[in-house]
């Protein structure tokens, strides 16, 4: 059931977008999730890229952010890590065209997105 709940919050995240050419919305906080279309190999791509380059330590077993224990979870919270840490731009959510800028918070339970 989580899956489907995340599934229905990023689609209707993307209906509030603000998409490829910038924030339309000042200085509101914004954040990068992972479109729920994406392949199982672009996630696992994301994931491995934003990893890479900022600390997930939050997605390890036992972390804040952790469960649900699923591919569109995790690449959506190093997605949005990564977004935060290179200046929220709107092209450090591009991600092969599979992150998408939300102006809606995707915290959850336990896991508060920066």
């Amino acid at each position: 059931m989580p899956s489907k709940f995340f599934a229905y919050l990023f689609l209707l995240s993307s209906f509030l977008s603000v998409g490829m050419f910038g924030s339309v919305y000042g200085d509101k906080k914004t954040w990068c999730v992972a479109k729920p279309s994406s392949s199982e190999a672009m996630l696992l791509e994301n994931v491995n890229y934003a990893c890479s380059q900022v600390d997930c330590g939050i997605l390890a077993k036992g972390g804040a952010c952790y469960l649900p224990d699923n591919l569109i979870n995790h690449a959506s919270i190093a997605m949005n890590i990564y977004y935060q840490c290179k200046g929220r731009n709107s092209w450090n959510c591009h991600f092969g065209n599979s992150g998408l800028i939300t102006i809606t918070d995707p915290s959850y339970g336990g896991c508060h997105y920066t």
